[in-house]
């Protein structure tokens, strides 16, 4: 597993887990709906901004969001 899929995996799980869905962060964060999607697929690596925009609206820090990406990435090595 590489980061950007370990990173996909947290913000979804994190998003559900706050009750927001991918159109209602896309639009509070000004990105794309598709592009939360490809985030959470792993397809695309987050900018730092795109990081702090996040979780700005899901209410979290963003080390918070990438030290859970850094430990999923632990367990499924």
């Amino acid at each position: 597993m590489d980061a950007k899929i370990a990173f996909g995996i947290v913000l979804k799980k994190v998003r559900k887990e706050k009750n927001v869905s991918q159109e209602q962060l896309a639009l509070k964060a000004n990105i794309e709906r598709a592009h939360i999607s490809k985030l959470e697929r792993g397809l695309f690596q987050p900018s730092l901004s795109t990081i702090i925009a996040i979780a700005n609206i899901l209410d979290c820090k963003p080390g918070m969001l990438v030290d859970m990406a850094a430990e999923e990435l632990t367990r499924n090595e």
